[in-house]
C-alpha cells in the first residue's frame, strides 16, 4: 500500500501551510484567540476561497468532492499551527449531517453558504451528564401541525457561540433521534472559553421552533457516521500538533545550555526525545489507519455499496493510541522545557492544552478502552 501523498495532495498541504504560516505565529495567535470571536474571519474567508471549506462535500452541494485524505491533510496543518478557525465544528460535523440527512432543497439552501464561508453551523448534540458513547438525550421535539418545537439543554456546543444556524438532535415522540435546523438567533446562549483557548456555548431550547432535517425520521445512524468522521479528523489534527510540539522540544534541546553545553548533549534527554518520536509515529500510523478506513468506505460508496463510514472499533483503536501518544509527547515536552513550558507566552503550553482538549473530546482513553474491551469476546482465539 502506498502511503505517500499525491502531487495534488502535497500542493494542498503546502498551500494551507503557507496560508496559516502567513497569518499565525505564536504572538498573533494569542491576540486572535483573545478577541471576542476567538478566530479570524479573514483567515476563514481565505480558506473558503481556496476551497478548503468545501473539501468534504460533493460538487452538487457546493463542494469540490475531495476524499478523506485531503481533509486529513488540511487538519494536520490546522493542528500544526493551532489555527483556531472552527473547520471541524462549524463545517465538517454539522455540514456533514446536512449533507447526509438533509433534503435536496435543504442542502442547496445551506451548504453553498457553508462552503463559501458566509454561514456558520454548529452541532448541538452533547448534554450535561451524558458521556460518550451514550446516545441518551433529554432534549425533546414535539410536532405542532406542520412544525416542530424543541425543549432541552445542550452543553457543550463547540463554537456554538458564533453559529448562525444550529443542527440540533432531539428525541422524537415515536422514539429515535431527529435532527432539526434551528435559527441560532432564537435560542438562549451562554458562551465561554475552553481550556485550549477555543469557544463553546451552553444553549437552552424553550419551545424553540425547528425545521426537521430531511425526510428520514430516525437519524441516529447518520449521527454515528458523522461522529466517526469527526474521530478521524481529531486524530489528524492531533498529529499536526504533536509534530510541532516535538519540533519545539528538539529545537529547545539544541539551543538551551546547562553546565556550559546544550541540553542535546545529555544522552538521557536525547533518548526521551527519541521516545517522543516513536509515540508520534505510532499515532501517525493509527491516523492513517482510520482515514484509510474512511477512504475504503468512500470507494465502496462510489461503486454502489454501503455508505462511507468508519467502524466504532476502528475509531476507538485510533483514538486510544493517538490519545496516549499525545499525553506522552505533551508531558515530555513540558518536562524538557522546564518552567518556561507552562507559561502562556511560550507556544508549547498551548499545544499541550489543545492535545489535552482533543483527548477528552468524543470520548477519553477510558471510554475508548471500554468500547474495545466490549469486543474482546467476538474475536477468534488462535489455535496452535
Amino acid at each position: 500500500m502506498d502511503f505517500e501523498l499525491t502531487d495534488e495532495q502535497v500542493m494542498l498541504r503546502d498551500t494551507v501551510r503557507d496560508l496559516l504560516a502567513r497569518n499565525y505565529d505564536s504572538e498573533t495567535r494569542l491576540k486572535v484567540t483573545d478577541t471576542e470571536l476567538g478566530w479570524s474571519r479573514d483567515v476563514w474567508n481565505q480558506l473558503a476561497e481556496l476551497g478548503v471549506l468545501g473539501l468534504s462535500f460533493t460538487e452538487e452541494d457546493g463542494g469540490v468532492g475531495a476524499g478523506p485524505v485531503e481533509t486529513m491533510v488540511v487538519l494536520e496543518e490546522i493542528g500544526r499551527r493551532l489555527a483556531p478557525e472552527p473547520l471541524l465544528d462549524a463545517v465538517l460535523v454539522p455540514g456533514g449531517l446536512v449533507a447526509r440527512v438533509g433534503s435536496a432543497e435543504q442542502r442547496q439552501r445551506i451548504l453553498p453558504e457553508v462552503t463559501g464561508g458566509t454561514k456558520l453551523l454548529a452541532f448541538a448534540h452533547a448534554e450535561p451528564g451524558v458521556r460518550w458513547p451514550s446516545t441518551e438525550l433529554a432534549t425533546t421535539a414535539v410536532q405542532q401541525g406542520d412544525s416542530w418545537v424543541l425543549t432541552g439543554l445542550k452543553n457543550p456546543v463547540p463554537h456554538g457561540d458564533s453559529a448562525d444556524e444550529l443542527v440540533v438532535s432531539a428525541v422524537l415522540p415515536t422514539g429515535g433521534i431527529g435532527l432539526f435546523l434551528v435559527d441560532a438567533a432564537g435560542v438562549q446562549r451562554k458562551s465561554y472559553r475552553t481550556l485550549d483557548g477555543q469557544r463553546g456555548a451552553q444553549i437552552e431550547f424553550d419551545k424553540v421552533p425547528g425545521e426537521l432535517l430531511g425526510d428520514n425520521i430516525d437519524a441516529a445512524e447518520a449521527v454515528q457516521v458523522t461522529i466517526g468522521h469527526a474521530q478521524a479528523a481529531l486524530c489528524a489534527e492531533s498529529i499536526g500538533a504533536m509534530e510541532e510540539a516535538l519540533r519545539l522540544t528538539t529545537d529547545y534541546l539544541k539551543t538551551r545550555k546547562q553546565f556550559g553545553v546544550t541540553l542535546s548533549k545529555f544522552q538521557t534527554l536525547t533518548q526521551r526525545a527519541a521516545n517522543m518520536y516513536v509515540s508520534l509515529e505510532l499515532a501517525r500510523s493509527m491516523s492513517l489507519y482510520v482515514n484509510a478506513s474512511l477512504a475504503d468506505g468512500a470507494d465502496a460508496e462510489s461503486l454502489g455499496h454501503s455508505a462511507s463510514s468508519v467502524d466504532a472499533v476502528v475509531a476507538s483503536r485510533a483514538r486510544l493510541q493517538v490519545g496516549r501518544s499525545a499525553r506522552h509527547i505533551g508531558q515530555e515536552a513540558i518536562q524538557m522545557h522546564g518552567g518556561i513550558g507552562v507559561t502562556a507566552e511560550y507556544p508549547v503550553s498551548h499545544y499541550v492544552a489543545r492535545l489535552t482538549a482533543i483527548e477528552r473530546t468524543l470520548g477519553g482513553g477510558l471510554e475508548h478502552l471500554r468500547v474495545l474491551s466490549a469486543q474482546v469476546g467476538s474475536y477468534d482465539l488462535p489455535e496452535l
